[in-house]
């Protein structure tokens, strides 16, 4: 019961949800409060949808329409036989309707526009301003939109959230972009295979779900096979130059609990608000394998774990504006050859790289104890522009156990590092040059303290015996994901 309490919660603290009914607040009330065309592709590129646009009221109504975003060249509404953008002192009598064409013109053989182009008919009534939005497809990919809903039971309320159900063991090949407009789902006992190469763009507060949090089951799978300069990337659908490194235009990558066995080589995630978010899972199967990848710039959080069960090596998590690792309400992590490094310089940055954490806070203020029974950095850099970038949050009722080995981090200096957390590691010496840095590229220059500090035995007993790049390591190898030349 608690599990999917906890689900619940989350999906309504994420999830921008559609209500059942098409009812609006304002005057007018419409058939649709979106016109999606979704097979332009299909077609010479021309196509042509009705919106009913209802007056239920007794009295009235005049209102001004027009077309307001940055595609109206590409759309066109036709009121009482006109075509413009914008049309002044409509007439819809008292319980009464009428109709508007929605044209939208694509040239199917372009490359300048955005995959989703996005806009919306505004109403300005007397007493109300009202809209409908408007999509299409910009360029020629694999659309993943809503086709099925799940219910949010909220006390008394009940909503319904619309999302894409990928087909059980489905596979994405690198053929054509694969956009997802809003959620799509991998359901329990089913995986999503993706192929190298194949690049996958996010609308805004769009994302993906592995195991489907409104089935009574648990499960789902997601295999990522990239290879080295053939990556899977996970990015924004925001095409123009100027959004190339904003963070936050899509929501995440969610493993939800009791997804397992799920595996990432090879992969760049970036420009969301959580790369990776980690749930628990119910077995001694590993939640995450990730190997070879990098994430960065997003504008909460790189890699979430929530009491799961994560494996990373040879990766990078940089620019994060919360935390870039953060292992919350326990759980069992191991990390080797990893750079964690966090010169995040959108806002103020208050939050240090990584957060070790082992309790929660219920609903009454009282902490209920999650083990972190491991939390392992072997052969891994924890940098960043902060005094200290690990925060330690510690019930001493539960177990708290991590180790940072033959690893260089930067730590507060009142925190006693003679013990047995620390095994053989080099503290608050800068391991990057700045010119790397604003770059986001944080292999190691020539006198980087980094270089042959980490444990070869270490290497070779998780089989990191080349970095990122497939560099061959050296004895002794480099702290962090980049082995160097120096």
């Amino acid at each position: 019961m608690k599990k999917h309490l906890y689900i619940i919660s989350l999906l309504v603290i994420i999830f921008s949800c559609k209500k059942e009914d098409i009812a609006f607040s304002g005057d007018l009330n419409f058939s649709n409060d979106t016109v999606m065309f979704d097979t332009v592709f299909a077609s010479v590129g021309s196509i042509t949808k009705t919106l009913t646009v209802y007056n239920n009221r007794d009295y009235n109504i005049i209102t001004n329409i027009q077309l307001n975003g940055s595609s109206a060249a590409n759309f066109r509404i036709n009121v009482d036989g006109i075509s413009e953008s914008a049309h002044e002192n409509i007439l819809i009598p008292s319980n009464d309707s009428i109709f508007i064409f929605v044209e939208v013109t694509i040239d199917p053989s372009s490359n300048n526009l955005p995959y989703i182009l996005t806009d919306s008919i505004v109403f300005y009534s007397e007493n109300y301003t009202q809209s409908v939005k408007l999509i299409a497809w910009g360029q020629d990919a694999h659309f993943h939109t809503a086709n099925t809903y799940g219910n949010i039971i909220n006390g008394a309320d009940t909503t319904k959230f619309y999302y894409h159900q990928i087909d059980c063991n489905e596979i994405w090949s690198n053929d054509k972009p694969h956009v997802i407009y809003g959620y799509a789902i991998v359901e329990p006992n089913c995986q999503l295979i993706i192929n190298s190469g194949t690049k996958i763009y996010f609308h805004s507060n769009s994302g993906l779900i592995v195991g489907n949090p409104f089935s009574s089951q648990s499960g789902g799978t997601l295999k990522v096979n990239g290879e080295l300069d053939n990556e899977v990337v996970f990015q924004g659908d925001r095409l123009d130059s100027w959004y190339e490194n904003i963070p936050g235009q899509w929501d995440r990558i969610w493993l939800t609990p009791g997804s397992f066995d799920n595996e990432i080589n090879y992969a760049i995630i970036k420009n969301g608000s959580i790369g990776i978010h980690a749930d628990t899972v119910a077995n001694n199967n590993p939640t995450l394998i990730i190997k070879n990848s990098i994430i960065k710039n997003m504008s909460s959080i790189g890699l979430l774990g929530q009491g799961a069960k994560i494996k990373m090596s040879n990766s990078v998590i940089s620019r994060c504006g919360q935390y870039t690792l953060a292992c919350n309400i326990g759980g069992d992590y191991t990390f080797n050859h990893c750079t964690f490094a966090n010169y995040w310089n959108y806002t103020f940055r208050s939050t240090p790289s990584i957060l070790l954490n082992n309790y929660y806070e219920d609903v009454q203020g009282n902490q209920q104890i999650r083990d972190l029974k491991q939390a392992y950095f072997g052969n891994c850099i924890v940098y960043g522009s902060l005094t200290t970038e690990i925060s330690f949050q510690e019930n001493n009722a539960g177990l708290f156990e991590y180790n940072f080995d033959h690893s260089l981090i930067k730590i507060a200096e009142d925190i006693n590092t003679n013990n047995s957390h620390f095994n053989n590691s080099i503290f608050n010496i800068d391991p990057f040059e700045t010119i790397n840095i604003s770059n986001d590229d944080y292999q190691l220059y020539e006198n980087s303290p980094a270089l042959n500090i980490g444990s070869y035995q270490i290497s070779l007993d998780n089989n990191n015996m080349e970095d990122i790049l497939n560099i061959s390591r050296n004895d002794p190898p480099e702290a962090g994901a980049y082995e160097s030349e120096y």
